[in-house]
């Protein structure tokens, strides 16, 4: 596939310019009605380009991406192997897919500073930076951060008159008290961690054995 030259239009540009001609502003696919952006239509976007500019756009573009798809699909984390065939990097519609090894760099870029700590790596020490040949990880999308699950988590607990009350992790993301909740089906590691946040700003005190934890918020 021809890369875009530092001397041409950059992905952004044109990207803009495929959606002003268009009849429609986004593109859709049968993916349970997610729309995706018009570059998403744009067939260099699916592989990264070289001129570091059209890049740094590029990645910022892939990045509002992945968090938007996540979040409409309620997905706190993902698995490149698995990902990799799924609309999300493979457009059929133009015969354009994202390679893992681009898929790799556009999460290693999500979970930097400069991509805002949107993403990070779970490794099998932990979570962190993917290992060299590590191309079939698993990272999580923060699509909400830790500390912002936990300022979502106390708010409803503000909302909802529960300080004081005990509830248990189930009830937080599983019950039908929290349907309407974006934190609702959170992972369980995810609301273990943005819990810990609470924790640390003395909002709240998580108490009992493992698997059957409660918290209580102040």
């Amino acid at each position: 596939m021809t890369s875009i030259a530092p001397s041409q239009t950059p992905l952004s540009t044109a990207a803009t310019a495929v959606a002003s001609t268009s009849s429609t502003t986004t593109t859709k696919t049968d993916d349970n009605t997610f729309t995706f952006p018009p570059i998403y239509a744009f067939p260099p976007f699916f592989t990264l380009q070289p001129n570091p500019t059209t890049l740094s756009s590029q990645l910022l573009s892939w990045s509002t991406l992945i968090q938007s798809y996540c979040r409409f699909h309620r997905l706190f984390s993902l698995t490149l192997v698995d990902a990799l065939s799924t609309p999300l990097f493979s457009n059929t519609s133009i015969a354009r897919k994202l390679s893992i090894k681009d898929a790799r760099t556009v999460i290693n870029w999500m979970a930097s500073a400069e991509g805002g700590n949107r993403a990070e790596w779970i490794t099998a020490s932990g979570s962190g930076k993917a290992a060299k040949g590590e191309e079939a990880g698993r990272a999580w999308v923060y699509w909400k951060r830790p500390e912002e699950w936990a300022a979502a988590l106390e708010e409803w607990v503000e909302r909802t008159g529960q300080k004081g009350t005990v509830v248990t992790l189930y009830e937080i993301g599983e019950s039908d008290a929290t349907k309407r909740e974006e934190f609702h089906g959170i992972d369980g590691d995810l609301l273990a961690r943005s819990l810990q946040v609470c924790v640390k700003r003395g909002k709240a005190q998580i108490f009992g054995a493992e698997g059957s934890e409660g918290v209580k918020f102040f």
